[in-house]
């Protein structure tokens, strides 16, 4: 059974997508296509600023992207070697707090040590961060364009502060459409597709229901976590099911039992 997931390909220790490979475990064969393009910003203020740990209770990665921002930062103004030599240390004396596995793991590969990952969502991981021993230096929050206000507003109300920096932007890929057209085209129709945020919702929607025409019906939408979920049905479309934690298990055992016949989730 086909199934498309819209989002870039990420490839794991094994050398394949893990989402790929987890659905493929549940007997589905997923195919993967970016719909989101990013832009980064502000990257010189954003490289002054973790050059200095001393002015910050520590960092909050809620994206991916964030943390390539951040690597970014590191190689251009050629800072590994006093990263390695100094930053990273102080940096890690101080909390990391992400968002995801896919976060954490990548936060981790720069060598710093982190916690909240468990949080499958920003609102999650705001809990986890009021619960802790509040710092009185604000925390430094890296983020993009198109963040959702709620983590900073209930950091905000519970008297934690807070520093953030927008440093990349959300633009849709530019072969968004051709490679849609050509999968359909290829494939056919798929029997579920997995949106991966909300702006995944607004730039590849209006193409797939070109394409899937009167199918669309029959196509089993899912989305990764609430959020995206809530952007579906802001749109009147039905969500099948959606994973209880951003991860490729989670995501297929859902996918699997809304394609199961008379399944739900």
């Amino acid at each position: 059974m086909k199934v498309l997931l819209l989002k870039d390909a990420k490839e794991d220790d094994g050398g394949q997508d893990p989402y790929i490979r987890e659905l493929g475990l549940h007997g589905l064969e997923a195919t993967l296509i970016p719909v989101l393009s990013f832009e980064f910003l502000s990257l010189p203020s954003f490289s002054e600023k973790l050059s200095h740990p001393e002015g910050y209770g520590g960092l909050i990665f809620t994206s991916p992207r964030a943390v390539e921002a951040m690597e970014l930062c590191l190689e251009k103004d050629n800072k590994t070697e006093v990263w390695e030599k100094s930053l990273k240390e102080k940096w890690n004396a101080k909390s990391v707090y992400v968002v995801g596995n896919a976060t954490a793991s990548l936060v981790s590969k720069i060598g710093l040590d982190t916690e909240g990952e468990k949080c499958g969502n920003a609102e999650k991981l705001a809990e986890y961060i009021c619960s802790r021993e509040p710092s009185a230096l604000p925390l430094l929050f890296p983020c993009g364009t198109l963040k959702r206000e709620v983590l900073p507003k209930m950091l905000k109300d519970k008297g934690i502060p807070m520093e953030s920096i927008t440093v990349y932007q959300t633009i849709p890929h530019p072969a968004i459409q051709v490679n849609l057209s050509s999968y359909y085209s290829t494939q056919g129709v798929p029997a579920s597709i997995t949106f991966f945020s909300p702006s995944g919702v607004t730039y590849s929607l209006k193409h797939i229901q070109e394409l899937s025409g009167d199918s669309m019906d029959q196509i089993k939408l899912a989305a990764i976590g609430p959020t995206t979920a809530r952007a579906l049905a802001a749109h009147g479309l039905p969500v099948s099911c959606t994973a209880e934690s951003p991860t490729p298990g989670a995501l297929a055992a859902v996918v699997r039992k809304a394609l199961q016949p008379r399944g739900c989730c």
